[in-house]
This record gives C-alpha cells, sequence and structure tokens, in this order.
C-alpha cells in the first residue's frame, strides 16, 4: 500500500458548500411551514360563528335528515322530503318546500 496523500482537488469545499446549503434551505422550509400552519390556525380560530338553536320544533311525525344555516334563517331536510326553512330570531317556520321525486 502507498501511503502517499491523495491530492485535494477542490472538490471538498464545494461538497462542504453543498451540505451547507441543503442544510440551510431544509430549515428554512421547515419554518416556512411552521409559520404557514400557525397563521392558518389563528385566522381560523379568529373567525365568528353563528350560534346553533336550542332546539327546533318540527312537524308531528318529521324526522331531521340533515340541517344547515345562514345569517337570519336555517334549514332542515326531513325524511319525508321536504325542506323546512325556520327564521333564526324567532324560531316560526318560514317556508316549506317539497322535494320532488328523482326521475328514471
Amino acid at each position: 500500500m502507498d501511503d502517499t496523500p491523495i491530492e485535494d482537488s477542490g472538490l471538498d469545499g464545494t461538497v462542504r458548500f453543498l451540505k451547507i446549503l441543503v442544510t440551510t434551505l431544509t430549515a428554512t422550509t421547515i419554518l416556512g411551514l411552521i409559520i404557514l400552519i400557525s397563521v392558518i390556525v389563528m385566522r381560523v380560530q379568529e373567525m365568528p360563528t353563528t350560534p346553533l338553536p336550542d332546539q327546533i320544533a318540527l312537524p308531528e311525525g318529521a324526522s331531521a335528515l340533515s340541517f344547515t344555516q345562514a345569517g337570519d334563517w336555517y334549514a332542515v331536510v326531513t325524511d319525508a322530503e321536504e325542506i323546512l326553512i325556520f327564521d333564526r330570531a324567532s324560531g316560526d317556520l318560514r317556508q316549506s318546500v317539497q322535494i320532488a321525486p328523482a326521475r328514471d
């Protein structure tokens, strides 16, 4: 075996620079993702929520399948294929919409 030192061709400096560059870019990407997720979470927490009604009086024999709400009304879809729209302030029934059967 020959104990002569291998000549430094300048690759060590380039490889070291690339290692530092990749490590810095990785750290920057991770930090950016953490900041982005934090901003999204903070914005979602600031959104105002519309309160749900305490109780909803449905017609006799009707059973709720789904519920949706808007600013001054809320709606309930019943198992009788009907959409009932209620006033948010008073809880009174505003409108009733019958859902037409599907056409084949």
